[in-house]
């Protein structure tokens, strides 16, 4: 049994071309790096001694930059191509991780966290785009989560290395790591991925190529993802705070429970993906799925005032993130083939950074207004919201 569970696993592994593998260590050793962030506020309030309303306005800058960055990434990887795009964005970003520790001001803090997420961003249209390029058409939806696997591997080290080296070393030696982490990320990216090494195994060459900004169906994917991510990242801002004071967990427990959902999508995303594959359903079948099971996750939360229902929310959110983010990444890859793909990818990713800038604020306000079970049930609703945007957007594909 266990040696027939490990074949299969390994299978979903399997007909990935090399490059996606390199591109996947890459972006792991690049998240990985940026271990500065989950810090940030800890390092703004107690070293630097700014105020909660100042933090507050050093995120909003945070979230402003990365939807400029991602936009201004498609705007060059269409003029310039995604592999000098990469190289560039992560190169530059290591450089002014390193100049951040020397910005002491708010006003120059916003303007230093602005500018590090806008160079940091631009990569995500490019990498998307060389994704594109360096994967087979029947393998876009598999290269795309084993990228998601790197992206969680990087997020879920990258914390626990920058505590190791805030308590022994200090917090300068942190901006210096994560800023030689990038550096070596695009020296690695520059040896491994040039066009002379590189195989392209998707060239995608359009005479006339459509505007993202012109297609209806894309801009009604785009308010769906928009909706998905307000709801998605309350798990990341309001749910903890929920834990807490509802349930009374500890700030172990509270890790815990975040914990399993980087170790539910580890060890099940990619046979999940294989296997749904085989069912042949849409891929917006599966975002309409996967968006259900999120909308579930909240909702459960007012069934019950067991602390065992934490756990099935938990559960069913994981797996609808699992689901919904890789096929809709596939999709958007598909869509793009017609137009202008960097701009197609750029807009896909600035989905999330706007439900950034609306989710926690909206959260916060919401659950300091009406209550826990107020918020959960609205959110809900929006859920549905982005349901209606997917029935629509699947009824337009028929």
């Amino acid at each position: 049994m266990l040696k027939r569970m490990t074949v299969s696993y390994s299978d979903s592994f399997k007909g990935l071309s090399t490059e996606v593998w390199w591109l996947a260590l890459i972006t792991l050793i690049n998240r990985a790096g940026t271990m500065v962030i989950p810090f940030l506020s800890l390092y703004l309030t107690e070293h630097l001694h700014f105020t909660l309303v100042d933090v507050g306005w050093i995120m909003s800058a945070f979230g402003v930059g990365s939807l400029v960055g991602t936009w201004f990434g498609g705007f060059l990887t269409d003029k310039f191509g995604y592999y000098k795009v990469m190289v560039c964005s992560i190169i530059v970003t290591g450089v002014l991780f390193i100049g951040l520790q020397y910005l002491e001001t708010f006003a120059m803090f916003c303007l230093g966290i602005f500018t590090v997420i806008l160079a940091a961003d631009v990569f995500r249209p490019a990498m998307f785009v060389a994704l594109s390029a360096y994967s087979k058409p029947e393998n876009k939806t598999r290269s795309v989560t084993l990228i998601r696997l790197a992206i969680n591997l990087g997020f879920s080290a990258g914390p626990a290395i920058g505590g190791i080296i805030i308590t022994s070393m200090g917090y300068d030696k942190l901006f210096w790591i994560d800023g030689v982490t990038c550096i070596l990320a695009g020296i690695l990216l520059l040896n491994v991925l040039h066009p002379k090494k590189a195989r392209v195994l998707d060239e995608v060459v359009v005479e006339n190529p459509v505007s993202a900004y012109s297609d209806g169906k894309f801009w009604v994917l785009f308010v769906a993802l928009c909706l998905f991510g307000i709801v998605f990242l309350q798990y990341f801002s309001t749910i903890p705070i929920f834990y807490k004071q509802s349930h009374f967990l500890s700030e172990f427990d509270i890790g815990l429970l975040l914990g399993m959902n980087g170790f539910v999508i580890f060890i099940f995303e990619m046979p999940l993906i294989k296997w749904l594959e085989k069912l042949k359903y849409s891929k917006v079948d599966y975002m309409i799925f996967g968006t259900v099971l999120l909308g579930l996750s909240l909702v459960i939360l007012n069934v019950s005032a067991w602390t065992g229902v934490l756990v099935i929310g938990m559960l069913l959110m994981s797996l609808g993130e699992m689901i919904t983010f890789p096929f809709s990444n596939s999709y958007a890859l598909d869509r793009a083939k017609n137009g202008k793909q960097g701009q197609y990818m750029a807009l896909y990713s600035m989905s999330f950074s706007v439900s950034h800038i609306i989710a926690h604020n909206a959260g916060m306000r919401l659950v300091d207004g009406y209550g826990f079970e107020s918020a959960w049930y609205i959110f809900t609703i929006i859920s549905v919201v982005c349901i209606l945007c997917f029935m629509y957007l699947l009824r337009r594909s028929n």
